[in-house]
């Protein structure tokens, strides 16, 4: 069974940096698109930053030049640095990628449990 393990965050107070992790497990065949996404009370889930296995990126521009998505696709894991942070940076922060199991051979997107991440003084 694959799964997403997100760690990492937290409180921190306006201007600091943080840094969210995220590993996946289980019988993977292949990751594709990796992502994250982050969803604040009363909004909808949106996307902040995304890596496909090539190594390209894409940002929201909320956070363009301040957070930065990082892959490492031998230990199958991303991580998202988040620099300057905002109070409006507060939500839900959730790890998503595109897999293909060995099971099924079949891409399925996944998601982690979610990580919430508190920017206030």
């Amino acid at each position: 069974q694959v799964q997403l393990v997100e760690s990492g965050g937290g409180l921190v107070q306006p201007g600091k940096s943080l840094r969210l992790s995220c590993a996946a497990s289980g019988i993977i065949f292949r990751i594709n698109d990796m992502a994250w996404y982050r969803q604040a009370p009363g909004q909808q889930r949106e996307l902040v930053a995304a890596v496909t296995r090539a190594g390209s990126t894409n940002y929201a521009d909320s956070v363009k030049g301040r957070f930065t998505i990082a892959r490492d696709n031998a230990k199958n894991t991303v991580d998202l640095q988040m620099n300057s942070l905002k109070p409006e940076d507060t939500a839900v922060y959730y790890c998503n990628a595109r897999i293909i199991p060995t099971t099924t051979y079949s891409e399925l997107a996944y998601w982690g449990q979610g990580t919430q991440v508190t920017v206030s003084s």
